[in-house]
């Protein structure tokens, strides 16, 4: 049973009678443990409440229009707490922090839960057959961290023994017709080359349920001491893992009429290549892994300046990772050769912090943004990427605000998302006032 925490006014709970503090029982006498199944439950037309107060139960009929809310508050989201994370996997980059940042930085989740309601990716070591079995009974779409199918090579690289036992649950949601986008954090030497090979092959075996696959470079900052022994990848092993994701892609592209496979952005940089057009991400279904990011963003800068008036003299400064900042700067010069009268800077800002190993712009930190643009005049406006603050916060990874690195380099920050009409409305200042 769940505390009710509160009721929506007017809802259809609260003309049922329904009182903050009563435990809610069951809905169509199914228990109700989490956010999912108090969902999944009460999305019907008619719904058969039993709530408890002071050990007397009380049953009421619920007739709502269908996926209507009933109205009820909990405490949480989740309605219970958040799972963590089992593993210890080689690549985590929790792993690779310092100590003595916040408490929340350093927690690590791996709920099947947020997978379906955030799209958060798990690796399903906290799964039980109970918990497949409801994925599969309530049609969860699920994202899966796999990083390889090889079981005995997956337990050794997320150190946990049930970790290649648990890889039978993807091919039981597979064949239940769960559809699956997955994900493989590359680590070279260790689960690329023949390994990927197998991975590739493995899950290719689940189409037409697999939706999706993006492969991402492994990011290892400064603080390795004590971990497990990983190399960067080089302008070389980038380009044979792009190979190698290519003769997959042609694979299935002509089996299935789909790529599949994606490489993030990074391997394209990384390797020195152009990235592909967009055609080619199919609609970007692996965005939020940095899959397509930079087309997407170049194609709509591309189609705003076509239609941009001119602005009056403006000068602003772009700060960036240093993985983008050849792409960045290749932007703007194309505006700036529009628009004669903008002065458009972009910084590339070395990640001191991390280590300079990690150069994209999300783990960008306040105080290297201080250090490395003091003596840079910032214009009208100092712009800088959503990606580095966390989602509703004006927090810097290293805890600084926007106000403090604004007071530090005494100028104004433009927090701009990763899209190419608001990039160039922000260098033009049509948002200022």
């Amino acid at each position: 049973m769940v505390e009710i925490t509160g009721i929506v006014e007017n809802s259809p709970a609260a003309l049922a009678g329904i009182r903050t503090g009563d435990r809610l029982v069951s809905l169509d006498g199914h228990s109700v443990r989490d956010v999912l199944d108090y969902m999944f439950y009460a999305s019907e037309t008619a719904v058969e409440v039993v709530t408890e107060r002071d050990g007397v139960r009380r049953h009421v009929r619920i007739v709502k229009d269908e996926y209507d809310d009933l109205g009820l508050e909990f405490a949480s989201f989740l309605m219970d707490r958040k799972q963590s994370c089992r593993n210890k996997c080689v690549f985590c980059f929790i792993d690779q922090m310092p100590p003595g940042m916040r408490d929340t930085l350093y927690f690590k989740d791996d709920d099947a839960r947020l997978s379906f309601l955030q799209g958060n990716y798990v690796t399903l070591t906290n799964l039980t057959q109970e918990d497949v079995d409801r994925i599969i009974r309530m049609k969860l779409n699920i994202n899966v961290s796999v990083h390889t199918t090889d079981p005995d090579l997956r337990c050794r690289m997320m150190q946990n023994r049930f970790a290649g036992k648990t890889l039978d649950y993807l091919w039981q949601m597979a064949a239940a017709g769960i559809r699956l986008n997955c994900q493989i954090v590359l680590c070279p030497g260790l689960n690329d080359g023949d390994a990927l090979r197998r991975t590739l092959t493995d899950l290719g075996r689940m189409m037409p349920n697999l939706t999706s696959v993006a492969v991402v470079p492994v990011g290892l900052s400064k603080f390795r001491e004590g971990l497990y022994p990983l190399t960067p990848f080089t302008p070389e092993t980038a380009a044979a893992a792009l190979d190698l994701i290519a003769d997959f892609q042609t694979q299935f592209l002509q089996d299935y009429g789909t790529r599949v496979v994606f490489p993030s952005d990074e391997f394209f940089l990384l390797a020195g290549r152009d990235l592909p057009d967009a055609a080619y991400y199919e609609g970007y279904p692996q965005y939020e892994n940095g899959v397509g990011m930079l087309r997407s963003l170049a194609d709509e800068f591309r189609d705003a300046l076509a239609d941009a008036d001119a602005p009056g003299k403006r000068s602003v400064t772009i700060a960036t990772g240093m993985a983008v900042y050849p792409f960045l700067c290749g932007l703007i010069r194309e505006a700036e050769q529009r628009f004669p009268d903008l002065q458009c800077h972009v910084c590339g800002i070395r990640n001191d912090f991390f280590g300079h190993s990690i150069t994209v712009t999300g783990l960008l930190t306040g105080q290297d943004l201080i250090a490395q643009l003091r003596t840079q005049p910032p214009g009208d406006c100092l712009l800088l990427s959503e990606a580095m603050f966390r989602r509703d916060s004006e927090l810097f990874l290293d805890d600084l605000t926007i106000s403090d690195v604004e007071q530090a380099l005494h100028t104004k920050i433009c927090v701009v998302p990763n899209d190419g009409y608001a990039l160039l409305d922000a260098i033009l200042g049509e948002d200022d006032g």
